[in-house]
């Protein structure tokens, strides 16, 4: 029940950030960060915000979240959408640094005996190298 809570909401304060303008003015912060690197240095951006929200929210509400200001960052920079589209969906289909990130990664956690720490230990290291075969191989299948 609190998941789809979450997952409602985070659709809800999407549209939101997509109708209220936020969306533009984050991805022109975004562009504006990121814009030395070229376009795909950009990508890394939407790669990187996703990242971070996927940690502190489900995975769901991460993608919702991210979705209109990578919409509004591909078309203020006039490319193809679709490598941010894959960008925003790979860092919630993991978010290995905290169990927050993901159901699965919750449920191991108490059952599990884990502690925090051990998800930042393996966690970092995965975060990092699912990001950088996802920015080599994204724009080669789907170039920008």
């Amino acid at each position: 029940w609190p998941t789809l809570v979450a997952i409602g909401a985070a659709l809800g304060i999407g549209r939101a950030i997509d109708t209220t303008g936020l969306a533009a003015f984050s991805a022109t912060h975004l562009i504006t960060i990121f814009e030395g690197f070229g376009p795909v240095g950009v990508l890394a951006g939407v790669y990187l915000l996703t990242l971070i929200f996927t940690e502190n929210v489900t995975n769901n509400a991460a993608a919702a979240l991210a979705f209109p200001i990578a919409h509004a960052a591909a078309t203020s920079l006039g490319v193809n959408f679709m490598p941010f589209a894959i960008v925003i969906a790979m860092p919630p289909s993991g978010g290995f640094r905290t169990p927050l990130g993901y159901q699965t990664h919750l449920m191991v956690y108490g059952v599990g005996g884990y502690r925090f720490s051990d998800f930042v230990k393996i966690g970092v290291p995965l975060d990092i190298l699912v990001m950088i075969v996802t920015l080599i191989l994204t724009p080669w299948f789907y170039p920008l």
